[in-house]
């Protein structure tokens, strides 16, 4: 069964405002990322979405079509307490179906090729 096809799975209208929220507010290297992917993902099939709501989370991107996820992280994600945070966040995700890359701020205002990279690398089509 897809996640959307789930009732418990459809965000509630707090998920959603709260999503809203959280576009209006992107970070740089969000928005930095969310030009790339509109505009130099060469795959066929990419929808990218931003700010999601999916399993209880608001997550940055997500392509539908791929299951896949990604997340760029701040400087606050070096922390212990925050790193097994997104480990809990991240196997949530999983078992929903979809695949997690997580990016630095870093990684993405400096490397953004590298980053695009990984990105393709990840987006193999789904059986």
């Amino acid at each position: 069964m897809s996640w959307r096809q789930d009732g418990a799975a459809t965000p509630s209208s707090r998920e959603r405002r709260r999503a809203g929220a959280l576009r209006r507010r992107m970070t740089d290297p969000e928005r930095k990322l969310w030009w790339h992917l509109r505009h130099r993902m060469p795959l066929e099939d990419t929808h990218w979405r931003r700010q999601v709501p999916i399993a209880g989370y608001v997550v940055d991107f997500c392509c539908l079509a791929h299951r896949l996820v990604l997340e760029v992280d701040g400087n606050q994600h070096g922390f212990d307490a925050q790193r097994e945070a997104d480990a809990i966040r991240t196997r949530k995700l999983e078992s929903q179906g979809f695949r997690v890359l997580r990016f630095s701020n870093r990684e993405v205002v400096t490397t953004i090729d590298v980053v695009l990279d990984t990105i393709l690398a990840a987006a193999e089509p789904l059986p």
